[in-house]
């Protein structure tokens, strides 16, 4: 959190504009003369406190007096026109005394049921700097529980749309100056350009503003709890001088990464190079939410049979060119598995089992390995899933409990409790590629000497030669081929499909590698690993080859 602003004198009076759509014009001191608490009645000729939705002329009638009281910088009244006053109340004074709004125009739009949208044009002055400021949201009419009044449903967000639970406005010098953020060949990244980073900039500034050399301006931002994620600037008055801040991004890769994920509307992608960890690429659509290629959490579907794999390998249970079953169904345990569209291999090698994603052929191994936790131990010691990554930014680093019983075998096809991003799986990938883990990172650690997680073990070179060319040959002409068809050089992949609950279509996984880099997607109900997530991640190893 930003802090260090200060203290200002803010002067002038706000106003509200009435009489835009669905609006007749509006005399600002007959609201605040009209006697009572200014709402409309609302109890019936019986006395009875009224019940049932508002009236459209409820709806007009209280969002006009709460939107000239808190125009007026009357914090006070305007909260008590909410059903909330002890939350509304700090927040709308902080929006004179600590955002130092020194002037708003509020102009409400036509009403859409009970909603009421509207613009606000305000001036922000402080330390003799004055700067204009605009932007809508927007506020809910309901009816109170216990008084039956007409009441805004306070939230935040009818401050200001990006407005959380626990955040406030602020204005003044912040503590942590700009940083401009240059990718690995020392090109500029901006929110401008990428706008998946706009998340990530806004974590790198509050983390190392302060070390990144620069000067602090005047600037209006939202200053969160910590729960809630790094402050954002929303207005600059002042420019101060950034810090530069080298990340181990490469722009080509990112460019790519932001096309590729506009294709769905909601999917996430990450790129990594595999001989040192550093992350080349993070996209995320939409792009100014959630961290989902950091931070989210799902089940990672048939990509997990990497992990799978180099298990069953090192344990001599299994071998690339060794004969495997893949028939329709299997069952362990109780708990019976198929494979998708029901198909089976009547004689096939792991490879082709791999190749062809065939989840009976893992299933049927888990027995003879005597020990349901051992793809849990597997992800722990050889691949850094659960080692509490510290990238530079907030980031999830997988989680593969230890199970038992049928919920142990959906671990070894990517489902039950097994959860893992889009970061994650690219650094399975990176690790199986080269058959050592090495923890992802976004800015260097020598900056703050944050410690790296490090696995127990590498993969003997044996195993990791067999899992780099099962995930060739998939590439070449298994579940992979058609996507990593225009990628070249030495390429490999491996698909997934995700079955979600209440989801009629499973979400679409993808990694692969091409050279020194790696890269994993998701597409939230893509279907087939392939068809969806498959391209995203072709055009990111095409990018930053």
């Amino acid at each position: 959190m930003r802090s260090g602003a200060k203290a200002g004198i803010v002067g002038g009076v706000l106003v509200v504009v009435l009489g835009g759509a669905g609006y007749g014009a509006y005399n600002v001191l007959d609201a605040l003369n009209s006697g009572g608490d200014g709402s409309a009645d609302t109890t019936s000729a019986s006395g009875e406190v009224k019940t049932g939705p508002v009236t459209g002329e409820e709806i007009a009638d209280a969002s006009e007096k709460f939107l000239t009281a808190w125009a007026n910088g009357e914090s006070d009244a305007a909260s008590q026109l909410t059903n909330n006053a002890v939350e509304a109340e700090p927040l709308l004074a902080g929006y004179r005394e600590e955002a130092h709004v020194a002037k708003a125009v509020i102009t409400p739009g036509k009403p859409v049921g009970a909603k009421v949208p509207y613009k606000v044009r305000a001036t922000v002055s402080y330390g003799g700097r004055s700067k204009s400021w605009s932007y809508a949201s927007e506020l809910t009419v309901v009816r109170g529980v216990t008084t039956g009044r007409p009441l805004v449903d306070w939230s935040p967000a009818v401050v200001h749309p990006e407005l959380k639970d626990g955040a406030k406005l602020r204005t003044g010098e912040p503590s942590t100056p700009a940083i401009r953020a240059l990718d690995h060949e020392g090109r500029e990244l901006t929110k401008e350009k990428y706008p998946s980073l706009g998340p990530i900039l806004d974590t790198l500034r509050e983390r190392y503003g302060s070390k990144a050399g620069g000067t602090a301006g005047i600037e209006t931002w939202i200053e969160n709890a910590d729960a809630n994620g790094p402050d954002k600037t929303l207005l600059t008055l002042a420019k101060g001088r950034p810090g530069e801040l080298h990340t181990t991004l490469d722009a080509d890769a990112q460019a790519a990464a932001e096309t590729s994920v506009k294709k769905f509307s909601q999917a996430s992608v990450v790129a990594v190079q595999s001989s040192t960890g550093s992350i080349r690429a993070v996209a995320n659509n939409p792009a100014t939410g959630f961290n989902a290629a950091m931070l989210g959490k799902q089940a990672p579907g048939s990509t997990m049979k990497i992990v799978t794999s180099a298990m069953l390998v090192e344990k001599g249970l299994a071998a690339a060119g060794r004969p495997v079953e893949c028939p329709e169904t299997a069952m362990y345990q109780g708990r019976t598995f198929k494979n998708l569209d029901g198909f089976s291999i009547p004689s096939g090698t792991l490879t082709t089992s791999f190749a062809r994603s065939c989840n009976t052929a893992f299933i049927k191994l888990i027995d003879d390995t005597k020990d349901d936790a051992a793809l849990a131990k597997e992800a722990h010691d050889v691949f850094g899933i659960g080692l509490n990554w510290k990238t530079g930014v907030d980031s999830f680093d997988g989680s593969v409990p230890e199970e038992t019983g049928g919920e142990a075998a959906a671990q070894y096809i990517g489902q039950g409790t097994v959860q893992m991003n889009a970061l994650n799986m690219a650094s399975v990938t990176a690790t199986a590629r080269t058959g050592t883990f090495r923890q992802p990172v976004l800015v260097s650690p020598e900056l703050d000497g944050r410690p790296i997680a490090q696995a127990a073990r590498s993969l003997p070179p044996y195993v990791a030669g067999q899992l780099t060319e099962m995930m060739r040959q998939t590439a070449s002409w298994g579940t992979g081929k058609a996507a990593m068809a225009p990628v070249g050089g030495d390429k490999g992949a491996k698909t997934g499909s995700a079955e979600v609950d209440g989801q009629e279509t499973s979400n679409s996984w993808f990694t692969g590698f091409s050279d020194d880099l790696a890269a994993a997607a998701v597409v939230q109900a893509g279907g087939h690993g392939g068809d969806a997530a498959g391209p995203v991640v072709a055009a990111v190893l095409r990018a930053g080859r």
